[in-house]
């Protein structure tokens, strides 16, 4: 007879959800496609006001560790490992694949530039079935040998799915202890990093590559640590207090040691708001900004970067000013919100429900041929 003890994960209700965290994660968002503009007109981070904006990754990694160990530390003995792949990729891949179509639509008809002239067609189907299945081919010289050339924010979900393995089949038996000794290893690797880069800003490339394994694996050690300590912290200081102060880590200046003020914010400012934001209390006039926020997140931080480079294009063409770049990047932010939504609304959920029903009938057809 069948065990169904591992089936029948999926049908418990879903546990609540931390709505300030999900308001976090959507200022973040916002501010990784503000930052992706910034750092076009402005090389030089120094000069670009949310210079710091790419440490959204790291809150976002920290964030995914609480949340996977609040979601599944007690699921995943009933769960298995596989049916958890399963969830994960349910919830990942599609915008996964929405992004790569995007951004080869975007290389093939970018009115600004693009080049895909330089490019045998062969490797242009390589790179984009690369990108789909997550596969790094950082092969692209003119797009900075980007992980993905297609949709370069892509980096941090690779990352992600590691992360996830490694937590189906070790991290989630691991003992505290033992979370915090890989912590604090992790801790070491990432300030080695930070300290021979000069900066927290690699992993989307290939000679960066290995920078992002370091990333990932702290924040996201330190957020699973967090949930496994319950180490929440109550408090009264509400969603714009948190978001206000999340906020400042992106427009904190560059100092002579900008390395070490960024090491401090992965290492433990984020870790800590984290901890703050599962703590407070969101007001209910609030909570449908927090989930919108949450909700759209995730779709605006993979659809956005097909936009980034045909304005990257067109910044490198026409040099546009200070004026001109106010009245297209703002425009573009409230436009690239929108065009989330309608992604999410129209792709992404009837997707995900309809894989989700799937994976249901299928649960339901082995429960019943193991009775």
């Amino acid at each position: 007879m069948m065990d169904t003890n591992k089936t029948t994960a999926t049908i418990l209700p879903p546990k609540q959800h931390f709505e300030i965290l999900d308001g976090l994660r959507g200022i973040a968002a916002l501010t990784v496609v503000t930052f992706h503009f910034m750092e076009w007109a402005y090389g030089d981070d120094g000069r670009n006001f949310i210079g710091h904006g790419f440490l959204a990754v790291d809150f976002f990694f920290c964030l995914s560790g609480f949340v996977i160990g609040y979601a599944y530390d007690n699921r995943m003995a009933k769960m298995g490992t596989f049916q958890f792949f399963i969830a994960r990729i349910i919830r990942l891949q599609p915008l996964v694949i929405a992004g790569s179509v995007l951004g080869l639509l975007a290389f093939l008809f970018d009115p600004f530039g693009g080049h895909p002239e330089l490019y045998s067609t062969g490797k242009i189907i390589l790179t984009f079935f690369c990108s789909i299945l997550l596969i790094p081919l950082p092969a692209m010289e003119d797009r900075g040998f980007n992980l993905f050339s297609f949709n370069a924010p892509a980096w941090s979900l690779f990352w992600e799915y590691i992360a996830n393995i490694v937590y189906g089949f070790v991290l989630y038996r691991v003992n505290r202890v033992f979370l915090l000794l890989l912590t604090i290893i992790a801790a070491v690797a990432i300030s080695f990093v930070a300290y021979r880069a000069g900066n927290l800003l690699g992993g989307w490339s290939g000679p960066t590559f290995w920078e992002g394994c370091a990333r990932i694996s702290y924040s996201f050690l330190a957020g699973l640590l967090i949930y496994r300590y319950n180490w929440i912290i109550k408090n009264k200081l509400g969603f714009f207090s948190l978001a206000v102060l999340l906020f400042l880590t992106f427009i904190m200046p560059f100092p002579k040691w900008s390395w070490f003020s960024e090491l401090l914010v992965v290492l433990f400012y984020f870790p800590l708001l984290v901890a703050l934001g599962a703590g407070a209390t969101l007001t209910p006039a609030l909570k449908k900004l927090c989930v919108f926020s949450g909700n759209i997140s995730y779709p605006l931080y993979m659809t956005h970067y097909a936009v980034l480079w045909m304005f990257g294009n067109y910044y490198t063409s026409h040099k546009p000013g200070a004026m001109q770049l106010a009245l297209i990047i703002i425009p573009s932010l409230i436009l690239l919100v929108g065009f989330a939504y309608l992604v999410m609304v129209i792709y992404d959920i009837p997707v995900r429900k309809y894989l989700s029903g799937k994976n249901k009938e299928r649960l339901a057809r082995q429960q019943a041929g193991g009775i």
